[in-house]
């Protein structure tokens, strides 16, 4: 069957849903896929609640992010039986997690999307294929002409439809379209020849990629028994130190001490420690990551309910969600390499070693071993065997652009205190804590530092060939470096919209993406189009990190 839409989107992640909206409220009919059965990306099938910035609730977000927000705190004081000071709490955080300021439920999530997307789908404007992949792409010189995917699950799995459009936009979790299409891009790490990055390896390996995370939610009911079945490749894993830990266990709570009890690395560096405490209550949240110290909490890292924000007894324990140091994937990657397949099951296979080790091995404050009390909770990931729908990717494809984005432009090494590097064609802006690279599939983690509040150029979206496709995803103009900062929930939302405006902006316009990039006029006229839209497209001249 051949769909026929203005913009075709291939990816309902965070980036998908920013682009559809955006070229909805723009007019046009969209088509939309997604390989799970909800859309929102990390924020749902991937359950990671938003990483963002210490200036997220008055500057730094596009009108439309803003919107999402609230209409996340809104879903809670009217179907929630909130305290009367959560109710009130105008930075109402669900899960009173120091992760993220809005981390919540991913159910909530998925009903929130649905509802700002019911009215498109009511005038039959937007049409969403769940649980489908591209699988084929059909390119005639520079120009994407169709997209073929497939539906993997349910009662309509085989069945395969010909998305036509003058428009693609790539919001895949991967990239998958830039590898299908023969469209230019890289994967992995860059060399400094290739980038000219001081934080580059010497070396490019187009295999060695930030490691991936299968995530899942838990609770804990004190005095009870949830210990899952010993996995059969349990001792494997629990007694895995991969060289990329420098001789730490995978699964352990973090670097030893010394003589001072500080945590250190093998080479006698700072190191990492973390504890749990199930149900603490009385925790002091505070949101500014700078003022992480060595020794973390897990329990609200990424809780995502908070028993003390609701009416005594609603909950009978927190939720939080598990995308811990523990369950970094550092394998092997998802893509590129002919076992990859193996690499998917193996980062499932971590997490579920992981979840026993927590209930029966794991180190207690007390002396004593395992919380068996800890339950796993399929209700929240939407799946029958507890984990998420998708593993949480932290890097994919990405596209070679007519510009790419180098550390330089950004990180405050190489910045002072300058701020990050203003581009002529701003479409947005973006930030976080940490340029924050974890550990890889090969030779561990390379540099990554601080980046200042920082813009997204347009010519960082155009690729340097194809005229008709744009990304939506982490798959624009970075390098693995750059990654790291540009990959996060906010920014990979305003990174949709600008690709929905643009392809939108296009089509009403009778030009194409290149032709805007080329003239200054129109990057103009583009940014003020923008602009009404309520996107963010500078910083104040003094935010800095």
């Amino acid at each position: 069957m051949e769909l026929q839409a203005d913009v075709a989107i291939i990816g309902g992640g965070v980036g998908g849903v920013s682009a559809a909206l955006a070229a909805l409220r723009a007019g046009k009919r969209v088509v939309m896929t997604d390989p799970t059965r909800w859309l929102g990306g990390q924020l749902t099938s991937q359950l990671v609640p938003s990483d963002e910035h210490r200036y997220i609730e008055d500057d730094g977000a596009n009108a439309s992010y803003r919107e999402f927000r609230n209409a996340l705190r809104g879903y809670y004081r009217s179907h929630f039986p909130l305290t009367d000071a959560a109710k009130a709490d105008p930075h109402l955080n669900p899960g009173h997690a120091w992760v993220s300021p809005i981390s919540v439920d991913p159910r909530v999530i998925v009903n929130v999307i649905e509802e700002l997307l019911q009215p498109y789908r009511s005038a039959d404007r937007l049409v969403v294929l769940m649980q489908t992949e591209p699988v084929a792409v059909e390119v005639d010189g520079e120009r994407v002409t169709s997209v073929t995917v497939r539906t993997t699950m349910g009662e309509d799995a085989g069945a395969e439809h010909v998305v036509a459009a003058p428009y693609f936009l790539d919001a895949t979790e991967l990239g998958d379209l830039l590898a299908l299409g023969g469209i230019e891009h890289v994967s992995g790490r860059e060399s400094q020849e290739m980038t000219g990055e001081p934080g580059a390896w010497p070396t490019a390996d187009p295999t060695d990629m930030q490691g991936v995370s299968w995530c899942f939610a838990i609770d804990h009911l004190d005095g009870e028994d949830h210990t899952i079945d010993r996995p059969a490749d349990y001792e494997y894993w629990r007694d895995l130190k991969p060289h990329q830990l420098d001789g730490r266990n995978i699964l352990s709570m973090g670097n030893d001490l010394d003589a001072h009890g500080q945590p250190v690395r093998a080479d006698g560096t700072p190191g990492k420690r973390w504890s749990l405490s199930p149900n603490l209550d009385d925790d002091v949240i505070d949101l500014d990551h700078r003022n992480m110290g060595a020794w973390n909490e897990l329990w609200n890292y990424r809780r995502i309910a908070a028993r003390r924000q609701f009416r005594p007894g609603f909950y009978r324990s927190d939720v939080v969600v598990v995308n811990w140091p523990m369950n970094d994937y550092v394998g092997g990657p998802l893509f590129g390499m002919p076992d990859a397949a193996h690499h998917w099951d193996q980062a499932k296979a971590l997490s579920r070693s992981l979840l026993y080790w927590l209930q029966t091995d794991a180190p207690r404050p007390d002396g004593g071993t395992g919380w068996p009390g800890l339950r796993l909770r399929a209700d929240v990931a939407g799946t029958a065997d507890g984990f998420a729908m998708y593993p949480y990717i932290r890097e994919s494809r990405r596209l070679q652009a007519l510009h790419t984005i180098v550390e330089q432009e950004v990180s405050t090494t190489y910045r002072g205190e300058g701020g990050a590097e203003r581009y002529p064609d701003s479409v947005g802006v973006g930030h976080y804590f940490w340029i924050d690279r974890h550990h890889t599939t090969g030779d561990g983690r390379g540099k990554g530092g601080l980046p200042h509040p920082f813009e997204i150029p347009l010519r960082s979206m155009i690729p340097v060939r194809v005229r008709n496709l744009l990304p939506a995803c982490k798959n624009l103009g970075t390098t693995q470096i750059t990654n790291g900062c540009y990959r996060l929930h906010p920014v990979e939302w305003n990174i949709g919209e600008a690709a929905g405006a643009l392809a939108s902006y296009c089509l009403d316009n009778g030009t194409e993406p290149h032709a805007v990039v080329e003239s200054p006029g129109a990057v103009s006229d583009f940014q003020q189009h923008l602009t009404d839209r309520g996107v963010q497209l500078r910083w104040d001249e003094n935010k800095r990190w």
